[in-house]
């Protein structure tokens, strides 16, 4: 009679233990347990998917072989995103040129207004977009802080740096970010209906007859 398979209930630490010690599957299903977020993180930092893909096999790879140095002073799961964030800064580095992602002339796009150049460019602008024009250590602790949600002290142990660096390179990060959003949004329409003036012309003639 076969028996029921159950999801793993070991937690981390103890699948990492367990990897170390022999155990065929427990990587495996650490990386199960986590690939969802970590993709996203490594999609976030690299901001292209064939580079992302590229990165969080490079980190599992790493992780893979080095887990035995893996001393407990932070959740498996910190471990793990620091050596995804590490990978894709890595891969960053070694392509300082990097090329644009160009935008899919198909897709899920509203077409917009050819008529509308302002309102065209702006249909087709993301945060992703916008994220490609921070420094890269920029970039990776906004990716945690604000769109993964990490407290400032985890992201500083997964990008091993003081707090205090998150919190300078968040807030510089927000400022460019604010910057090049702000300067993608369309202008103010400016009305060219001269505006009403109560003291005009016939309020002028109404005066003169007093």
């Amino acid at each position: 009679m076969s028996e029921t398979v159950h999801e793993d209930a070991r937690a981390d630490d103890q699948l990492l233990r367990d990897h170390v010690a022999g155990d065929p599957s427990a990587f495996g299903e650490l990386f199960r347990r986590h690939q969802d977020r970590l993709w996203a993180v490594a999609l976030r930092t690299s901001r292209d998917p064939d580079e992302a893909s590229d990165a969080l096999q490079d980190a599992m790879v790493s992780a893979f072989r080095r887990a035995s140095t893996f001393q407990g002073n932070s959740k498996v799961s910190t471990w793990l995103h620091r050596i995804v964030v590490n990978a894709c800064l890595d891969r960053m580095r070694s392509r300082r040129s990097r090329p644009t992602v160009p935008l899919p002339e198909q897709g899920d796009y509203l077409a917009p207004d050819p008529r509308d150049p302002i309102n065209e460019h702006v249909a087709r602008i993301t945060v992703h977009d916008a994220l490609a024009e921070l420094p890269e250590d920029q970039r990776a602790a906004v990716v945690l802080v604000d769109l993964e949600g990490w407290s400032v002290e985890a992201a500083a142990e997964a990008l091993d740096c003081p707090p205090g660096t998150v919190k300078s390179r968040c807030h510089r990060g927000r400022a460019r970010l604010a910057q090049v959003l702000g300067n993608l949004a369309p202008p103010t329409p400016v009305s060219t209906t001269k505006p009403t003036n109560p003291e005009g012309p016939q309020a002028r003639r109404e005066g003169g007859q007093s």
